[in-house]
């Protein structure tokens, strides 16, 4: 019970969110239901189970598009703060530590320290993976998610088109239809937006006790408070 509790509180952020993205998931699911119910029986069909529509195209696609989005946002943010910098802002670092740092200042191979991960003691091409691995697995989440929303979505597509009697599009068609780039970039403005109200926002406007913010009373213009 102790280790338990010890845990919970070291790890209290991971596991709010892990707790907030299952209800919403549930609740989506539930709402989505209902609502694929609704358009059903408008159109005389008849309703699907809760575990038929958990299990289909319809749902996956509407949680594929989101994931993928989401994943995006943070592959080209970290990417982009490795090399750009935002004067003022504690998502930045400070100018002048543009790059990816010397061996030295990442603690890697001969600087390692004697708690670094293994990986980051290694030479070649495992401290290369090891180097960029945060980016590599949200790149590669983001892929994956990006190829089921489109194979999810191109089924989706083609049920319907049986519906109206036109003839099915092959995968290749639906990936450059106006459908799917239009509920693609409707989540990636969203996401970039945000991105960027956070960078701009955090220059000027402070939250007390947050790692996202600098302290109250730092000055406008300083950028990364643990580089300064």
């Amino acid at each position: 019970m102790i280790v338990v509790r010890h845990f919970l509180r070291t790890s209290s952020l991971s596991v709010a969110f892990l707790i907030i993205f299952v209800l919403a998931l549930l609740g989506q699911s539930f709402a989505g239901h209902a609502y694929n119910n609704e358009e059903l029986m408008q159109h005389g069909q008849a309703p699907v189970t809760y575990i038929e529509f958990v299990t289909s195209s319809d749902f996956l696609v509407d949680v594929a598009e989101n994931w993928q989005s989401e994943f995006l946002q943070f592959f080209l943010f970290i990417f982009a703060t490795i090399w750009l910098i935002q004067r003022g802002s504690p998502e930045s670092k400070k100018y002048g530590d543009e790059g990816v740092g010397s061996d030295e200042e990442q603690h890697v191979g001969t600087y390692a320290r004697a708690d670094s991960p293994r990986w980051a003691k290694a030479q070649g091409v495992r401290l290369w993976i090891y180097s960029n691995s945060l980016l590599l697995m949200m790149g590669s989440v983001f892929l994956l998610s990006w190829l089921a929303q489109s194979l999810a979505g191109h089924i989706v597509v083609n049920e319907q088109n049986v519906q109206h009697g036109l003839p099915p599009e092959t995968w290749g068609d639906y990936l450059v239809s106006p459908e799917f780039w239009n509920r693609t970039l409707q989540n990636w403005q969203s996401e970039f937006l945000a991105v960027g109200a956070m960078v701009a926002f955090s220059i000027y406007l402070r939250q007390r006790g947050s790692s996202e913010s600098k302290p109250v009373g730092m000055p406008h213009h300083t950028s990364s408070v643990a580089s300064e």
